[in-house]
């Protein structure tokens, strides 16, 4: 009997930082998104052949995933003209020398950065003034998006999507509080309100030959920019644990999508959890102590594989760090993750694309304007079942 052929697949992430992908500067960046611009004038911006754009497409192509996830790159609308035009005229276009690479397909759906809340969440006095005022931290809808790109077909009857989830009904949500008052941060009006993704969580099925991959992504609030009472923090450490549930049967019983549809991933499914998660075991402000259900359950999972990347340029960044070579992250943190499911899938290799400060191509990552503060994270695997 003939074995059938293995399908080997290089999956990634990049937090592209889209201020580089919109803007020739930073300065016209934030003066263009503080006058919430949007449409053919962003669109237009990123036309602009700017170096930037070209060195975060020469890095994709070296690495040449078969699936990457891009977080921070704005939904402006939906055409998708920002996304089709970074396939077309850039990805698809060699950037010095290297070889071209082509994305059939992609799914970059809606988010919640941007998307006002009408409440006073920031407790400024004021509601709606703000992008702090927003289901998810963003100067207008789709701020800080993401899109997933893929060579193999992507299955959009099945996605899942989990925009609207409310943190609310998350059983035990670690509700932020006041301490000075002992109260709930948010009003009750707010809590109510309040969704739990800070950009959307999303279950993507993928057909790699003839097999579904479950491509589960979403990028968290960062466990900063709040106070004593920690509510990016909580939020952080619970949209994190939503995926912990998720790929755990029963546990995420309560769970519902964006159609209404009820429950969590099902048993014995292939899936790949992806993005930037503003969160480490290692160091930074997430809630990550043994026995927390946020980032320190998930890379302890038993439904996970941690391949815990490295590189020798995040080692020699910090020479007096011993966890430097694990970096993903210019200021020294490894917050992105491409984690495969135990279930169906072998390791073979993987890495963190930084160079180090003697090679040639240290000039991608040299600093936040040549390309973005994170870096691409890559992971090898062979599809087993």
């Amino acid at each position: 009997m003939a074995l059938e052929p293995t399908t080997k697949l290089r999956i990634a992430t990049f937090n592209v930082s889209m201020e580089a992908l919109n803007y020739v500067d930073k300065d016209a960046a934030n003066s263009l998104a503080s006058n919430n611009v949007t449409g053919n004038e962003l669109t237009q911006a990123l036309q602009q052949n700017s170096l930037q754009i070209r060195n975060i497409a020469e890095i994709i192509q070296r690495i040449n995933p078969d699936i990457i996830l891009l977080n921070e790159f704005d939904r402006v609308d939906n055409s998708h003209k920002n996304i089709r035009t970074f396939l077309n005229q850039y990805l698809a276009h060699e950037q010095n020398d290297q070889a071209s690479v082509h994305y059939p397909y992609f799914y970059q759906g809606a988010v919640n950065t941007g998307v006002k809340i009408n409440a006073d969440m920031n407790h400024d006095g004021k509601s709606n003034q703000t992008p702090a005022d927003t289901h998810g931290y963003g100067f207008f809808e789709g701020h800080y998006g993401m899109v997933l790109l893929s060579k193999y077909p992507i299955n959009e009857a099945e996605i899942r999507t989990f925009q609207h989830f409310k943190w609310r009904d998350m059983p035990e949500a670690l509700k932020p509080i006041d301490p000075d008052t002992n109260q709930p941060w948010f009003s009750e009006q707010a809590w109510q309100a309040l969704r739990l993704s800070s950009k959307s969580h999303w279950d993507i099925p993928v057909n790699i030959n003839g097999k579904t991959v479950h491509v589960l992504a979403s990028h968290p609030t960062p466990p900063v920019f709040d106070g004593p009472e920690d509510r990016n923090g909580k939020r952080n450490h619970d949209e994190i644990r939503f995926w912990v549930d998720y790929i755990n049967g029963e546990q995420g019983h309560y769970i519902y999508d964006d159609s209404g549809k009820k429950g969590s991933l099902a048993a014995q499914q292939a899936f790949v959890l992806l993005g930037d998660q503003n969160a480490s075991t290692i160091n930074g402000n997430a809630i990550a102590t043994k026995g927390s259900q946020g980032i320190y359950a998930l890379l302890n999972s038993d439904k996970i594989q941690d391949p815990m990347p490295t590189s020798l340029g995040g080692k020699q960044h910090d020479t007096n760090n011993n966890s430097a070579k694990y970096y993903t992250a210019h200021w020294g943190m490894r917050p992105d993750y491409v984690l495969p499911s135990t279930y169906g899938f072998t390791l073979i290799d993987s890495g963190v694309y930084w160079p180090e400060k003697q090679q040639e191509s240290y000039r991608l990552i040299k600093n936040r304007q040549a390309s973005s503060d994170h870096r691409l994270v890559w992971v090898d695997v062979e599809l087993t079942q």
